[in-house]
């Protein structure tokens, strides 16, 4: 839907106001030759999308993005196609925060073009996709070579790359029976198994946190900020930056029915689904109870009986809305669960 190299220009620069001046050329013909979105977005081109999202490194906020565009394009695409796609797709882009490059260095070294030359040469995008300019993928990128230039480390050669495979993860347990995600590359341990802090808001956790309450080995839980509890799903950016400014990075776990700003890095796993709000596993979770994140088993798991879980969910209630009234109020009432990409016409 925009054209190729545009999305990493830096703002000021020459080229961003020569890539708009084509952009809006390129707006008009494709108007005239009756070029729609849905032409352009089907199943196969956002497997293309999402392919590209793990080679770089991207954030975990495509899962929401993806699911919704699908939703809204007509196009069937679950949150299981993002685990079927990480399998066979490596990570080749050494861009933060799985690397020191950022995305001026990426678009130096060739950006999205460079990268999807090299998926198309190894079979992993369809080339046949049509694009906003007319032309399929595969003609965009006939210019582009199948390998990056020498001289550059932002993006890998393919026979190199920075991870085997794709960095985002869906994992699934009592935790998360609809799914949550988590990057999973780049951790110094792959697991932790440690007592819940319990937080029904960020706000409270982020006073414990730079208090100082938090230790080594413990699995923060932050609840409540999912699509209706929140309302929306705030990006988790404070906690974990403070977490890491601490030297907690390797050594704490965080869970939440919240999300993450691309930058997030650590033992972190957002979008649990069900979430707190309507009365998922995570509003169940005590403080010290016993919370598994593993990410080779892609599991997610509260080490708590479901005898257990049973009677904590009889006892449970649904916590007055933050709105009642007005934009906000009917949007908790539409909104979907994340797992459907908090979508607000699922029904």
């Amino acid at each position: 839907m925009s054209l190729l190299g545009s999305s990493q220009m830096a703002s000021p620069d020459p080229e961003k106001a020569d890539s708009a001046a084509e952009s809006a050329k390129v707006l008009v013909a494709a108007i005239r030759a009756n070029i729609r979105p849905r032409d352009i977005i089907t199943r196969k081109s956002i497997e293309n999308a999402v392919a590209l999202v793990m080679a770089t490194g991207g954030s975990t906020n495509a899962v929401l993005h993806y699911l919704a565009i699908a939703s809204a394009a007509g196009v069937k695409w679950t949150i299981d196609d993002f685990e079927r796609v990480r399998r066979k797709v490596p990570v080749l882009c050494a861009l933060k925060p799985s690397g020191p490059y950022v995305a001026t260095d990426f678009h130096a070294a060739g950006g999205p073009p460079q990268v999807l030359k090299m998926l198309l040469a190894h079979g992993l995008v369809h080339g046949e996709c049509l694009t906003i300019t007319g032309r399929t993928l595969a003609e965009e990128l006939a210019g582009v070579p199948e390998e990056p230039r020498s001289g550059q480390d932002v993006i890998r050669p393919w026979n190199n790359p920075v991870y085997a495979q794709g960095h985002l993860a869906i994992l699934r347990g009592n935790l998360a029976t609809e799914g949550c995600v988590a990057k999973i590359t780049g951790l110094k341990q792959t697991s932790i198994t440690g007592p819940a802090r319990v937080f029904d808001s960020e706000p409270a956790a982020m006073k414990a946190i730079l208090a100082r309450k938090i230790k080594a080995g413990d699995v923060i839980v932050i609840r409540y900020e999912g699509p209706k509890g929140g309302p929306g799903m705030q990006e988790m950016l404070a906690p974990t930056s403070a977490l890491i400014g601490q030297g907690l990075g390797d050594s704490v776990g965080l869970v939440t029915d919240g999300r993450f700003s691309g930058g997030t890095w650590g033992m972190v796993v957002g979008h649990v689904a069900p979430e707190a709000y309507v009365g998922g596993t995570i509003a169940l979770v005590k403080e010290g109870d016993s919370i598994t994140i593993d990410a080779k088993k892609r599991l997610i798991q509260l080490n708590v009986s479901a005898k257990e879980l049973a009677a904590r969910k009889k006892k449970w209630k649904q916590p007055r809305p933050r709105y009642t009234r007005g934009l906000m109020a009917k949007y908790m009432k539409l909104v979907s669960t994340a797992s459907l990409g908090a979508i607000t016409d699922a029904g």
